[in-house]
């Protein structure tokens, strides 16, 4: 089984990258592949509803969000960690995400999806609310923890010293192990859900 961790911090080794490596060895120990992606240093821009995607089955800008999308769709959940900014996810993380949830046309149903957010005091919950959302859109599964996925952190290495927040992020990486494996088993005695066409309707007319 395989987890794509997409980081979208901007500095290597910085706290994000701290809790994600938290993360990566408790899913080593469950016997899980792990690929980590930085992507906060990238050049990502946002999408332009161009449509595109819908034809090509890409995004129209070659960049990390289609190199991103093959290992998307091959993995069993997604993780996805930001550094807190004004309350909110880092905008290249938020402008990568809305592009690879978009262009892909794979089905996600089932994937697991974790949200973590990295900040010096407040802000975390709300990014933790934003994040996941790209994942209850998509029929992705939400895995928790113990609390609600953040840890804190100001100065590089800061991160370390918290320890409740180590703690949520070994918890998560443990629980969200156990649900991909479960996952696994009842597709294989169940099967997926049963779909339907999905309904398209606005306020309008």
């Amino acid at each position: 089984m395989k987890v794509l961790m997409i980081n979208g911090s901007p500095r290597k080794d910085g706290n994000t990258s701290i809790a994600l490596k938290e993360m990566e060895k408790t899913f080593f120990e469950e016997g899980i592949e792990v690929e980590t992606v930085q992507i906060g240093n990238k050049d990502v821009r946002g999408c332009i509803a161009c449509g595109t995607c819908a034809e090509k089955g890409r995004c129209v800008f070659d960049d990390v969000v289609n190199e991103l999308a093959p290992k998307f769709q091959e993995a069993d959940g997604l993780v996805v960690a930001s550094p807190v900014y004004y309350a909110s996810a880092n905008a290249t993380l938020i402008a990568c995400l809305d592009r690879l949830f978009y262009s892909t046309g794979f089905d996600k149903s089932m994937k697991f999806g974790a949200s973590v957010a990295v900040a010096r005091r407040g802000g975390c919950s709300a990014t933790y609310d934003e994040l996941n959302k790209y994942f209850t859109i998509s029929g992705m599964p939400v895995a928790s923890s113990q609390y609600w996925n953040s840890v804190h952190g100001r100065a590089q290495g800061e991160a370390a010293q918290d320890i409740e927040g180590l703690q949520t992020m070994r918890i998560l990486a443990r629980n969200m192990a156990f649900l991909m494996k479960s996952i696994a088993l009842g597709k294989e005695k169940y099967g997926m859900p049963k779909k339907e066409e999905h309904i398209y309707t606005n306020f309008i007319g």
